[in-house]
Protein backbone atom coordinates (compact mmCIF):
# COMPACT_ATOMS: atom_id res chain seq x y z
CA UNK A 1 0.00 0.00 0.00
CA UNK A 2 2.78 2.58 1.62
CA UNK A 3 4.72 1.89 -1.88
CA UNK A 4 1.58 2.25 -4.23
CA UNK A 5 0.81 5.57 -2.76
CA UNK A 6 4.38 6.36 -3.14
CA UNK A 7 4.27 5.59 -6.69
CA UNK A 8 1.24 7.94 -6.85
CA UNK A 9 2.49 11.19 -5.39
CA UNK A 10 5.93 10.31 -7.66
CA UNK A 11 3.52 10.28 -10.36
CA UNK A 12 1.17 13.36 -9.46
CA UNK A 13 4.48 15.49 -8.66
CA UNK A 14 6.24 14.78 -12.11
CA UNK A 15 2.52 15.21 -14.33
CA UNK A 16 2.73 18.62 -12.01
CA UNK A 17 6.27 19.31 -13.01
CA UNK A 18 5.59 18.82 -16.83
CA UNK A 19 2.17 21.18 -16.76
CA UNK A 20 4.60 23.53 -15.22
CA UNK A 21 7.24 23.75 -17.48
CA UNK A 22 4.39 23.76 -20.46
CA UNK A 23 3.25 26.48 -18.23
CA UNK A 24 6.08 28.35 -18.16
CA UNK A 25 7.28 27.84 -22.02
CA UNK A 26 4.10 29.39 -23.16
CA UNK A 27 4.21 31.90 -20.77
CA UNK A 28 7.61 32.91 -22.24
CA UNK A 29 6.43 32.09 -25.73
CA UNK A 30 3.01 34.58 -24.57
CA UNK A 31 5.63 37.16 -23.56
CA UNK A 32 7.90 37.42 -26.94
CA UNK A 33 4.69 37.14 -29.44
CA UNK A 34 3.47 40.03 -27.54
CA UNK A 35 6.10 41.83 -27.28
CA UNK A 36 7.17 44.60 -29.94
CA UNK A 37 9.59 43.30 -32.43
CA UNK A 38 10.87 46.69 -32.05
CA UNK A 39 9.73 50.04 -30.49
CA UNK A 40 8.76 52.69 -32.60
CA UNK A 41 9.82 55.56 -30.30
CA UNK A 42 6.35 56.85 -30.45
CA UNK A 43 4.77 57.47 -26.37
CA UNK A 44 1.90 54.98 -25.61
CA UNK A 45 -0.42 54.86 -27.26
CA UNK A 46 0.40 57.06 -30.53
CA UNK A 47 1.35 55.28 -34.19
CA UNK A 48 2.31 56.46 -37.36
CA UNK A 49 0.66 55.96 -40.50
CA UNK A 50 0.74 57.19 -43.73
CA UNK A 51 -1.31 60.08 -46.08
CA UNK A 52 -2.38 59.05 -49.01
CA UNK A 53 -3.15 62.20 -50.16
CA UNK A 54 0.11 64.08 -48.53
CA UNK A 55 2.15 61.22 -49.26
CA UNK A 56 4.09 61.40 -45.71
CA UNK A 57 3.83 60.18 -42.33
CA UNK A 58 1.63 61.50 -39.62
CA UNK A 59 1.19 60.40 -35.96
CA UNK A 60 -2.36 58.96 -34.35
CA UNK A 61 -3.68 58.33 -30.94
CA UNK A 62 -6.49 55.48 -31.18
CA UNK A 63 -7.26 56.81 -27.80
CA UNK A 64 -8.35 60.07 -27.96
CA UNK A 65 -8.63 60.07 -32.38
CA UNK A 66 -6.27 63.14 -32.40
CA UNK A 67 -4.11 63.06 -34.95
CA UNK A 68 -1.08 65.29 -36.15
CA UNK A 69 1.85 65.88 -38.61
CA UNK A 70 4.65 66.03 -35.88
CA UNK A 71 5.68 63.17 -33.69
CA UNK A 72 4.06 63.65 -30.08
CA UNK A 73 5.96 64.72 -27.31
CA UNK A 74 8.02 62.22 -25.38
CA UNK A 75 8.92 60.91 -29.07
CA UNK A 76 12.47 58.97 -29.11
CA UNK A 77 13.07 60.59 -32.20
CA UNK A 78 16.25 58.46 -32.81
CA UNK A 79 14.23 55.06 -31.96
CA UNK A 80 11.70 56.93 -34.57
CA UNK A 81 14.11 56.98 -37.61
CA UNK A 82 15.49 53.46 -37.27
CA UNK A 83 12.00 52.53 -37.15
CA UNK A 84 11.14 53.80 -40.69
CA UNK A 85 14.25 52.75 -41.73
CA UNK A 86 13.33 49.50 -40.48
CA UNK A 87 9.67 49.15 -41.75
CA UNK A 88 9.04 51.89 -44.17
CA UNK A 89 5.73 53.43 -44.67
CA UNK A 90 6.99 55.13 -47.95
CA UNK A 91 9.31 54.77 -50.71
CA UNK A 92 10.31 56.47 -53.69
CA UNK A 93 11.32 54.51 -56.90
CA UNK A 94 12.52 54.85 -60.30
CA UNK A 95 11.30 52.06 -62.76
CA UNK A 96 12.10 51.23 -66.50
CA UNK A 97 8.75 49.56 -67.77
CA UNK A 98 8.79 47.35 -70.80
CA UNK A 99 5.81 46.66 -72.49
CA UNK A 100 4.98 43.64 -74.13
CA UNK A 101 2.28 42.23 -76.93
CA UNK A 102 0.16 40.58 -73.22
CA UNK A 103 0.79 43.76 -71.04
CA UNK A 104 -2.72 45.30 -69.80
CA UNK A 105 -2.42 48.28 -72.37
CA UNK A 106 0.08 47.46 -75.16
CA UNK A 107 0.43 50.95 -76.13
CA UNK A 108 4.04 52.64 -75.33
CA UNK A 109 3.59 56.39 -73.63
CA UNK A 110 6.87 57.26 -74.52
CA UNK A 111 6.43 56.90 -78.55
CA UNK A 112 2.66 56.03 -78.53
CA UNK A 113 3.24 52.73 -80.80
CA UNK A 114 1.57 49.58 -80.11
CA UNK A 115 3.59 46.77 -78.29
CA UNK A 116 4.10 43.87 -80.46
CA UNK A 117 7.35 42.77 -78.66
CA UNK A 118 6.78 39.53 -77.40
CA UNK A 119 7.19 38.85 -73.78
CA UNK A 120 10.60 36.70 -73.63
CA UNK A 121 12.28 39.22 -76.32
CA UNK A 122 11.20 42.17 -73.58
CA UNK A 123 12.38 40.08 -70.47
CA UNK A 124 15.61 39.54 -72.73
CA UNK A 125 16.24 43.18 -73.66
CA UNK A 126 15.23 44.00 -69.98
CA UNK A 127 17.97 41.55 -68.50
CA UNK A 128 20.64 43.13 -70.64
CA UNK A 129 19.87 46.50 -69.92
CA UNK A 130 19.45 45.56 -65.78
CA UNK A 131 22.95 43.92 -65.99
CA UNK A 132 24.76 46.99 -67.47
CA UNK A 133 23.00 49.14 -64.77
CA UNK A 134 24.32 46.71 -61.91
CA UNK A 135 27.67 46.68 -63.32
CA UNK A 136 28.38 50.11 -63.81
CA UNK A 137 30.77 52.96 -62.18
CA UNK A 138 28.76 53.03 -59.17
CA UNK A 139 30.39 56.53 -59.31
CA UNK A 140 28.52 57.36 -62.64
CA UNK A 141 25.31 59.79 -61.98
CA UNK A 142 22.36 59.23 -63.43
CA UNK A 143 22.52 56.29 -66.04
CA UNK A 144 19.42 54.61 -64.81
CA UNK A 145 16.99 58.17 -65.18
CA UNK A 146 19.26 58.27 -68.63
CA UNK A 147 18.14 54.65 -69.43
CA UNK A 148 14.55 54.96 -68.55
CA UNK A 149 14.41 58.21 -70.51
CA UNK A 150 15.20 56.14 -73.50
CA UNK A 151 13.51 53.24 -73.19
CA UNK A 152 11.29 52.99 -70.81
CA UNK A 153 7.31 52.89 -71.98
CA UNK A 154 5.86 54.01 -68.87
CA UNK A 155 4.83 58.19 -69.08
CA UNK A 156 7.40 58.77 -66.10
CA UNK A 157 9.74 58.52 -68.66
CA UNK A 158 10.05 62.05 -68.45
CA UNK A 159 11.37 62.31 -65.32
CA UNK A 160 13.84 59.52 -65.45
CA UNK A 161 11.72 56.61 -64.39
CA UNK A 162 10.66 58.73 -61.31
CA UNK A 163 7.12 57.87 -59.36
CA UNK A 164 7.64 59.43 -56.45
CA UNK A 165 6.35 58.82 -53.13
CA UNK A 166 4.26 55.84 -52.72
CA UNK A 167 2.44 53.65 -49.68
CA UNK A 168 1.72 50.86 -49.80
CA UNK A 169 -1.87 49.64 -51.35
CA UNK A 170 -0.41 52.15 -54.40
CA UNK A 171 0.73 50.19 -56.54
CA UNK A 172 0.53 46.25 -57.82
CA UNK A 173 0.83 43.92 -55.39
CA UNK A 174 4.47 42.40 -57.30
CA UNK A 175 5.96 45.95 -58.05
CA UNK A 176 4.53 47.04 -54.25
CA UNK A 177 6.43 44.08 -52.81
CA UNK A 178 9.92 44.64 -54.66
CA UNK A 179 10.37 48.05 -54.10
CA UNK A 180 9.93 47.84 -50.61
CA UNK A 181 11.91 44.83 -50.40
CA UNK A 182 14.90 47.51 -51.48
CA UNK A 183 17.60 49.43 -49.93
CA UNK A 184 18.09 53.04 -50.84
CA UNK A 185 20.47 52.50 -53.96
CA UNK A 186 19.64 49.18 -54.58
CA UNK A 187 18.12 47.96 -58.11
CA UNK A 188 16.03 45.47 -58.36
CA UNK A 189 15.75 42.15 -60.44
CA UNK A 190 13.02 41.89 -62.99
CA UNK A 191 9.51 42.61 -61.98
CA UNK A 192 6.67 41.12 -63.36
CA UNK A 193 3.13 42.90 -63.28
CA UNK A 194 -0.29 43.60 -65.92
CA UNK A 195 1.65 46.60 -66.86
CA UNK A 196 4.14 44.75 -67.94
CA UNK A 197 8.14 44.29 -67.13
CA UNK A 198 10.12 46.53 -64.72
CA UNK A 199 13.20 47.11 -63.41
CA UNK A 200 12.94 49.81 -60.32
CA UNK A 201 15.88 51.49 -58.34
CA UNK A 202 15.11 53.08 -54.58
CA UNK A 203 16.38 56.37 -54.04
CA UNK A 204 14.46 57.48 -50.82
Amino acid sequence: MRFDLLLFSLRSLATRSVRSAHFASFASFASLACSPAMSTGLPAPWTVRYSRSKKREYYFNPDSKQSQWDAPDGTDKAALAQHLKDHPLRVRCLHILLKHADSRRPVSSRTAAKITLSKEAARTELQELHDRLITDDPVKKGAFEQAARDRSDCSSYKRGGDLGWFGRGEMQPAFEQAAFALSVGDISGIVDSDSGLHIIKRVA
